[in-house]
C-alpha cells in the first residue's frame, strides 16, 4: 500500500536528535511504498555522513522552510503555517495514498494530514509526540484566549477525525481518551530507542572515550538533550555547581545545545573540568556518552503537561545500562521506580537533586544493579524495530 507521511521535522542518525521516525520508516518501507512530506531544516545539522538522509525505499518531498529551536513564537508559528499550507498542496498532488500518517508536533502538521486525507477520501492516523496545544500554552507561547480556544478545539476535532491515534506515553493516552476518544482507537507506542545503535557502545568504545575525556576515576553525571526552556536547565546547573564545590571527583557532562547553552557554558568556565559543555553529538554516537556516565538526569519543569512526555534520553540511557534520575511526577517516575532502574527528585529542587546524586554515586554497586535492570527493560519494551511493527499494523488496519 501507499503511505503518505506528514512530518515537518525529519532527522537522520547523523543529526544530534532522536531520529525516531528514521527507524520506523526504514522498517515500514521494506514492505510498503512510503512518501515523506517534510522540510530540510535539519540537513545542515548533520555532524557526520554515515547514513542516507532517508531510509532505503522512502520517497521524499521537501519544502524549503527554515526552522530552528532558537526561533521565537512568531517565527515558529509562521514556519508551522508555511509547512501546513505546502503539505496540503503537495499532498493533493501525490499518487493517491491508501492511508495518511500525520505526526505532531506541531499540531499544524497533523491538520495538514487530516485535510489531505479528507480531500483524498482515505483514512488517516494521528501520531501524538507531544501534547499540543497544551505544551505551548503552558509555556506561554499562545498569548490570547481566542487562539488557545481555537487550538484546543482543533486538537479535539483531529483526535476524533483520525482513524487511529498513536500517543507516545501512557499519560498521553489517558489525556486523549479523556477527551472522549474511544480507547479502541488509541494505541500507546512509546518513543523507544535504537538498540542496534546502542550496541555500538562497547566496553572498548566507552574506555576509549573515557581516556580521551580524561575521566579516569571520575564519577560522571550526564544530561543529554535539548537545553530548552522546558528542561529545567537552571536547576541542573545549580546542582552541578553545588556538586563541583563539594566533590572534586564528580563531573557533570552537558551534552546538547539550545536556549540555555550560554548558562551552561558560563558554569563550565567557572568550574573547568568538573562541569563540561560537550555540545551536540550525532545520534549514532550518543550511546557511548550515555554508557560512560554513572547516572543520567532526565529533567523537565514542574508542569503537568510535561509529566506526559516520552523523552528519548530516558530510553537511551537505559538501553546501555545507565540508570536515571527523573524529575517528572508522571508515568516516567512510576516506570523507573516499578522496575528499579531509576529514582525521582522533584523538579526545581537543586539541593534534593544533589543529595540524591551524592548518595547514589557513593554506592556504585546499587547503580550497576539498577542499570542492568534498565537494560533488560529496554530490550523487552523499548526496541524501535518492534515498535515499528506495531505502527505498521496500525497503518495497515486503518487502510483496511
Amino acid at each position: 500500500m501507499h503511505i503518505a507521511v506528514f512530518s515537518q521535522h525529519h532527522t537522520n542518525p547523523d543529526c544530534p536528535a532522536t531520529s525516531r521516525h528514521y527507524a520506523l520508516l526504514a522498517h515500514i518501507a521494506q514492505t510498503h511504498r512510503v512518501t515523506l512530506l517534510t522540510t530540510p531544516a535539519w540537513r545542515g545539522q548533520q555532524l557526520t555522513r554515515e547514513f542516507a538522509w532517508v531510509p532505503a525505499g522512502v520517497e521524499i518531498r521537501e519544502a524549503d522552510i527554515a526552522y530552528t529551536n532558537g526561533m521565537g513564537p512568531a517565527r515558529r508559528a509562521l514556519a508551522f503555517a508555511r509547512y501546513a499550507a505546502w503539505a496540503v498542496r503537495e499532498g493533493l498532488r501525490l499518487d493517491k495514498p491508501d492511508v495518511v500518517w500525520g505526526i505532531s508536533t506541531p499540531l499544524t502538521a497533523a491538520w495538514a494530514a487530516a485535510r489531505v486525507a479528507a480531500r483524498r477520501r482515505v483514512p488517516w492516523v494521528f501520531e501524538v509526540q507531544d501534547l499540543w496545544p497544551a505544551f505551548p500554552v503552558a509555556m506561554g507561547a499562545v498569548p490570547t484566549a481566542l487562539a488557545r480556544q481555537q487550538l484546543f478545539a482543533l486538537e479535539k476535532r483531529l483526535y476524533h477525525s483520525a482513524q487511529h491515534v498513536l500517543p507516545l506515553s501512557p499519560d498521553m493516552t489517558r489525556y486523549v481518551t479523556g477527551l472522549g476518544v474511544p480507547a479502541a482507537k488509541v494505541t500507546t507506542v512509546l518513543n523507544g530507542t535504537d538498540l542496534d545503535l546502542a550496541a555500538r557502545a562497547t566496553p572498548a568504545a566507552v574506555a576509549a572515550l573515557r581516556r580521551a575525556q580524561g575521566l579516569a576515576g571520575k564519577k560522571v553525571v550526564l544530561y543529554a538533550g535539548t537545553f530548552g526552556r522546558a528542561n529545567d536547565i537552571p536547576t541542573l546547573v545549580a546542582a552541578a555547581e553545588a556538586q563541583a564545590a563539594a566533590d572534586p571527583d564528580a563531573v557533570w557532562l552537558f551534552l546538547g545545545h539550545g536556549y540555555y547553552e550560554p548558562l551552561v557554558a558560563a558554569a563550565a568556565a567557572r568550574w573547568p573540568g568538573r562541569i563540561r559543555l560537550v555540545g551536540g553529538q550525532p545520534r549514532h554516537a550518543v550511546f557511548t556518552w550515555f554508557a560512560l556516565a554513572d547516572v543520567a538526569v532526565v529533567s523537565f519543569l514542574a508542569l503537568p503537561v510535561l509529566d506526559a512526555n516520552s523523552p528519548a534520553k530516558l530510553y537511551d540511557a537505559l538501553a546501555v545500562g545507565t540508570p536515571v534520575v527523573v524529575t517528572n511526577q508522571g508515568w516516567t517516575k512510576t516506570l523507573v521506580e516499578a522496575h528499579g532502574c531509576g529514582w525521582y527528585t522533584p523538579a526545581g529542587d537543586a539541593p534534593r537533586l544533589v543529595a540524591c546524586l551524592r548518595g547514589l554515586l557513593a554506592q556504585p554497586a546499587q547503580l550497576q544493579a539498577a542499570g542492568q535492570r534498565g537494560r533488560a527493560l529496554a530490550r523487552q519494551a523499548f526496541d524501535r524495530r518492534q515498535l515499528a511493527a506495531v505502527v505498521q499494523r496500525v497503518l495497515e488496519t486503518a487502510a483496511g
